[in-house]
């Protein structure tokens, strides 16, 4: 059953600002080490790193309820599978409110799909719940 739907679109621009301007210091409080060691070698960085930031705050908005506050941005992580497909690992508070908003009995499964056309980033979460096997 679907517990939670968040979408996002961010302006490329915007990040390639914020790279060009604090670089390190941007990178290292928004992305996790190996979201910047995916991102870093691309050409089109900025692309990149806008798409994993459009999914962090769709994640964000997805797990969202009545009473929740902020996450921390290294909390959701984006990563890939084998077949290149994206997807995300929870950390510490965006884990414990993903298991808040459970059913008894169930698995949390966050889907991603993450899409980009010069300049806007765009990212969409489904927070799945599963009963467990």
């Amino acid at each position: 059953m679907i517990i939670g739907i968040g979408t996002d679109m961010c302006d490329i621009r915007r990040i390639e600002q914020s790279l060009e301007k604090f670089g390190d210091r941007f990178k290292s409080r928004i992305f996790t080490k190996s979201e910047r060691d995916y991102c870093d070698p691309k050409s089109g960085v900025a692309s990149y790193y806008a798409k994993r930031f459009a999914a962090k705050e769709a994640v964000a908005k997805a797990l969202a309820g009545p009473r929740t506050g902020s996450l921390s941005w290294q909390d959701v992580e984006v990563v890939k599978d084998p077949s290149g497909r994206p997807g995300i690992k929870l950390h510490r508070g965006a884990l414990r409110r993903m298991k808040s908003r459970l059913p008894a009995g169930y698995d949390g499964i966050v889907h991603l799909s993450l899409s980009d056309d010069y300049p806007y980033a765009q990212a969409f979460a489904i927070l799945e719940a599963r009963i467990r096997d």
